[in-house]
Formats: C-alpha cells, sequence, structure tokens
C-alpha cells in the first residue's frame, strides 16, 4: 500500500474542477466563506454538474486576479 492515501482514478487527479472545500483552500477562504459568496454571487464562477457544485481552477485564478489590489484605500 502506498503513502498517498486511497487510490483515486487518473483521470479525477488530472481533473481541473475542484470541489468547495478544494477551491476554497486554494484561494486561501474557508469553505463557508465560500459557500456564502456563491449565495450572494460574490465569489468566483462555478458549474453545477447534476446536484455538485465545482470550480474550474482557472475561474478561481481569475477571479484571484481581478481581486488584486496594489494598495489600501486611504
Amino acid at each position: 500500500m502506498d503513502d498517498n492515501g486511497p487510490k483515486i482514478p487518473a483521470a479525477k487527479l488530472a481533473s481541473p474542477f475542484l470541489t468547495t472545500p478544494q477551491a476554497a483552500d486554494f484561494i486561501g477562504l474557508s469553505d463557508r466563506t465560500l459557500e456564502r459568496m456563491r449565495t450572494k454571487g460574490q465569489g468566483p464562477d462555478y458549474r453545477k454538474h447534476g446536484r455538485y457544485v465545482r470550480y474550474h481552477i482557472n475561474d478561481l485564478k481569475a477571479w484571484s486576479i481581478a481581486h488584486l489590489h496594489c494598495a489600501t484605500g486611504v
């Protein structure tokens, strides 16, 4: 048995789609904060795959770049 935990199909490892906990970790937010932002229409774009919410990694990167700030407001 390897140290990588349960075996995950190769297609899933290569998938650009992340679950809410994975997406939240990727952009440095809590799961709950990302969920609240989604319900208010303030968070990154997401997709519904059946009943599941998935975030594409490129959408997360684009959202992060769009929220780049160079200085705080005075």
